[in-house]
């Protein structure tokens, strides 16, 4: 059984960082496409940060390049999102999702079967 346990959220005043991170659990083997999400209030879901399981090539938002990254430990079992010069607008909840569709872009959340149950991030002005 799939499980996806986010941890790390809080609250930081703008250009400040945080960490947060994903267990990620249920996958015998670590050839699982991993992506971060977020959505602030009223908003819909979106993409910001992804990782492949076969290159291990990460793709971001445009909203985030240069300020996140990306990144797991295999032997552990985790995901990592550090998030450095937040912005009031990173504000929201973040998600960990696992197991991308084939052929779905990214960034859409449809595109991922299993998703964790979210860590607030706030960030004031």
């Amino acid at each position: 059984q799939v499980q996806l346990v986010e941890s790390g959220g809080g609250s930081v005043q703008a250009g400040g960082s945080l960490r947060i991170s994903c267990a990620v659990s249920g996958y015998t083997d670590n050839r699982v496409s991993l992506a971060w999400f977020r959505q602030a209030p009223g908003k819909g879901r979106e993409g910001v940060a992804a990782i492949d399981y076969g290159t291990g090539g990460t793709y971001y938002a445009d909203s985030v390049k240069g300020r996140f990254t990306i990144s797991k430990d295999n032997e552990k079992k985790m995901l990592y999102l550090q998030m450095n010069s937040l912005k009031p607008v990173d504000t929201g909840m973040y998600y960990c999702a696992a197991e991308k569709q084939y052929g779905v872009a990214w960034y859409n959340p449809a595109g991922f079967h299993y998703w964790g149950q979210g860590t607030q991030v706030t960030v004031s002005s």
